[in-house]
């Protein structure tokens, strides 16, 4: 198992932060959301009160190794003054001489943002070079990037090599709310998975089937179940709405047989949306299951970005017990897949 932030004194070191504020962003670089902004704070509060030196690093949207002029880090700097209320240093780059120089001068209690990590092709690539050249800025890592440790970055896997590391305040919070529900859930347990694109979320079904009562799936995904004949392993525990299955909500009736099973668990887990819910008129049958899921106290955990943004639009995020920044890493971990991030902080 890996180091936590408190395993260690940090006072006075260079403490490099792989966070994510892989925000969504307007044309002029403006912050559309910024959920995973705000749940990165614990961590760089915590590192500020006990006088660390913090260099955080993110990456920012896709721009495939080239210097994209609105996926530069500078809204996000300047979201992180407003949130800590102090000034945050942001660099041009995030490897270099003279970000070395402004790293190496940082003074206890003080904050640096590198630039978008993307910028270089070789984060992507996992070049084991660009970690080095990373880790030489600070003198140990913590990872807080959950959303992205299933990819095999340099950020990410490669860091860990060169520093002694530990896992940051989310990442501990992330695995501790999903391990809850994949070693030993209170029961009985229900799993709700929407959205569509059912073969990237077959293993996950079979994996969350093995613990879960039941599971309840959209229309889309219960349709493709039926089309492709997808074999699961668990067919007789698998739930789907009524009516037409490429519906853009659940009808009323589906609703209320969904959140009638939901009242009576002890544990849920929702991932992906039950309907079109960017409009509206078709927001209502993930309305009704949010609302049992909250209504049955049950230990609950939602992740995915646009399950995500459903309940932060309805303006009830902070109803359910825990609330997952990764929506593909999520699913990864909850699969029983090995997430390269947090292997490679276990690594003695």
């Amino acid at each position: 198992m890996f180091k936590t932030l408190k395993d260690f004194n940090v006072e006075g070191k260079k403490v490099l932060v792989r966070c994510d504020f892989n925000v969504p962003v307007g044309d002029r670089g403006e912050i559309l959301d910024d959920f995973r902004i705000k749940k990165s704070l614990p961590t760089i509060k915590y590192l500020i009160e006990n006088q660390a030196k913090i260099i955080l690093m993110s990456h920012l949207g896709e721009p495939g190794g080239k210097v994209i002029e609105n996926l530069k880090m500078d809204k996000v700097a300047e979201r992180l003054s407003e949130y800590l209320g102090i000034s945050i240093e942001k660099e041009s780059d995030c490897i270099g001489p003279e970000v070395e120089y402004v790293a190496g001068e940082l003074e206890k209690g003080k904050v640096l943002l590198l630039e978008n990590l993307r910028f270089h092709a070789e984060e992507k690539e996992n070049d084991l070079e660009f970690a080095r050249r990373l880790s030489g800025l600070g003198e140990m890592y913590v990872n807080e990037a959950f959303s992205v440790d299933h990819r095999a970055h340099a950020s990410l896997a490669g860091v860990p090599n060169f520093l002694p590391n530990c896992a940051g305040i989310l990442l501990e919070k992330e695995i501790t709310a999903l391990n809850k529900i994949i070693k030993n859930p209170s029961k009985p347990m229900v799993a709700l998975v929407g959205g569509t694109k059912v073969e990237t979320k077959t293993k996950f079904i079979n994996k969350i089937s093995e613990k879960s009562d039941m599971v309840m799936v959209s229309g889309l995904i219960k349709k493709e179940i039926d089309e492709k004949k997808i074999n699961l392993r668990y067919p007789e525990k698998i739930m789907g709405p009524n009516g037409a299955l490429d519906a853009l909500d659940i009808n009323k009736e589906s609703a209320k047989l969904f959140a009638d099973r939901i009242l009576t668990a002890k544990t849920v887990l929702w991932n992906g949306p039950f309907g079109k819910f960017e409009d509206k008129a078709y927001a209502k049958g993930s309305l009704v299951i949010a609302k049992a899921i909250i209504k049955s106290k049950a230990f609950s955990v939602v992740g995915g970005g646009e399950t995500v943004e459903f309940i932060e639009k309805q303006g009830i995020i902070d109803k359910f017990s825990h609330v997952s920044t990764g929506g593909g890493a999520m699913l990864s971990y909850l699969s029983g897949d090995e997430l390269p991030g947090i292997k490679a902080l276990e690594k003695k």
